[in-house]
């Protein structure tokens, strides 16, 4: 059985992770609590201190394409993943993904400018 180096070990995550994670506030974290619903991270003790799952960020990913990357308002935003989630969460997960692309390709540049 090989190694997978790519795992992410780490099962759960504060709110500030997850809000450094998208360069968000941690009460825009909060308020789109209240605002999705779906979106319910564990909370734990007696001063409910959430911890965020992959699941969760994986719906946060979703919420700040809709809203910050694509300026959609958050009715609209609902109403995209209430009509459409499956759509939705593809869209999502392609952006991710050519952002990914984007920054290795840019890094790429920066190594062959090196060298020339």
């Amino acid at each position: 059985m090989a190694l997978n180096l790519n795992k992410n070990l780490k099962l759960y995550y504060s709110i500030r992770e997850v809000a450094q994670m998208f360069g968000v506030n941690e009460s825009t974290l909060r308020y789109w609590e209240q605002e999705f619903p779906y979106l319910k991270p564990k909370t734990s003790g007696p001063a409910k201190i959430r911890q965020y799952q992959e699941k969760d960020i994986d719906q946060i990913r979703l919420i700040h394409n809709l809203v910050k990357v694509r300026g959609f308002k958050l009715a609209a935003a609902k109403k995209i993943i209430n009509s459409n989630r499956d759509g939705a969460d593809r869209k999502a997960e392609v952006l991710t993904r050519l952002i990914d692309i984007r920054e290795d390709l840019m890094a790429l540049k920066r190594q062959m400018d090196y060298l020339e």
